[in-house]
């Protein structure tokens, strides 16, 4: 249990690309004061957290109802993940801001920016892939700390900013999207081996 907890937190803490959310949240709220940044920031979680786990819970219910194996979409999120690891890492992953839109916190930071193509497909996989009740919790429970970890980093993002500079955080973009396209191999090549067996 504690394996799967560890090796779940990880994945989706990254999955969640969180240097590129925390310097999109940093130019989404920059007109904002710090109490508004703040409750944003926990808006932005709580919204990923209920999405989330609605994605882990239904993901055998959608495969069921498209008829698509599991195999099958494990290389299709793979893709997907591979193509927004290659954007973070040569800084191409922008995402256009409407400066007059003032509820940001679901649209676009907990979807499209937080929760993208490649983090949905993962958690879908991930709900197929837990069939016991005792696994499934402990996923869930996993995903909600990893959600509420990147939310601390947005609740602090002021903080973070004056300390690792805008540099800073494109370097840690750019190192995420590199874990990123591990991962991206790691799901195609298992769903290959899926269906050679």
């Amino acid at each position: 249990m504690t394996g799967l907890f560890s090796h779940t937190f990880l994945k989706i803490f990254f999955l969640l690309t969180p240097f590129f959310l925390l310097s999109s949240f940093l130019s989404m709220t920059r007109e904002m004061t710090e109490k508004e940044r703040r409750a944003t920031a926990l808006k932005v979680t709580l919204s990923i957290i209920i999405i989330a786990i609605v994605l882990v819970l239904l993901g055998n219910q959608i495969f069921k109802i498209f008829g698509i194996t599991l195999n099958s979409f494990r290389i299709g999120t793979g893709i997907l993940l591979f193509l927004s690891a290659k954007d973070l890492v040569q800084g191409n992953d922008t995402i256009e801001i409407n400066k007059e839109e003032k509820n940001i916190a679901v649209v676009p930071l907990a979807i499209p920016i937080g929760i993208g193509p490649a983090t949905t497909g993962a958690l879908l996989v991930m709900g197929s892939e837990l069939k016991q009740l005792s696994l499934k919790l402990t996923g869930i429970s996993a995903v909600v700390a990893a959600i509420v970890a990147v939310g601390l980093l947005l609740y602090i993002s002021g903080y973070i900013e004056r300390l690792v500079k805008r540099q800073g955080l494109i370097i840690m973009s750019k190192v995420t999207g590199l874990i990123l396209a591990a991962m991206a191999s790691e799901l195609i090549m298992t769903g290959v081996l899926g269906f050679l067996k």
